[in-house]
């Protein structure tokens, strides 16, 4: 792969496309941007194979551009969206609006998509590294060691971030309207 092999490029995205697709949909939310995310993060891979050191996994790198452009992504969505934001939260008598997001992700049966579109916002509410640290453990099933590569932290703060997300989402959920 390093020399540029086109066919061990294939074989690494046919290997990670579906994870890194995962990833930015359990990141975004949208299956369109996760698309748009994950061609991009294989763009990138390509383009910088040579930079890859080899001080972490190849994996461990590929989900970190993954999990660093969706935040990106969605860094520059919420910039752009700021002012529509407002707008959006009231209708047109002033009164407040509330509009779930349109959720569809693999792994969630259709019979449970409302709770998941559900679990998914409130799980958007946590800081990103809880956030990130949440999605990439339960979604993608990794170990706090494969996380801590990726958020380029220790495997103990992969655990108190985990710790704190689950305790961050008991409340939100103990305070949602029945």
């Amino acid at each position: 792969m390093r020399e540029g092999s086109e066919s061990a490029f294939r074989e690494l995205v046919t290997r990670y496309q579906d994870r890194i697709y995962n990833t930015a949909l359990g990141l975004l939310q949208n299956p369109t941007d996760a698309e748009d995310i994950a061609q991009e993060v294989f763009i990138q891979v390509y383009r910088s194979i040579h930079q890859f050191k080899g001080d972490s996994l190849l994996s461990t790198w590929i989900y970190r551009i993954a999990v660093t452009k969706s935040l990106d992504h969605l860094r520059g969505r919420s910039r752009k969206k700021s002012s529509g934001f407002i707008s959006q939260l009231f209708g047109t008598d002033n009164q407040p609006v509330y509009e779930p997001v349109d959720f569809h992700h693999p792994g969630v049966k259709m019979e449970q998509k409302t709770d998941a579109a559900r679990l998914f916002q409130l799980i958007n509410e946590l800081p990103d590294n809880q956030r990130i640290a949440f999605l990439l453990n339960h979604l993608e099933e990794l170990s706090y060691r494969e996380i801590a590569g990726i958020l380029q932290t220790s495997e103990s703060a992969v655990d108190s971030l985990l710790q704190r997300a689950k305790q961050n989402l008991r409340k939100k959920i103990k305070n949602l309207p029945a």
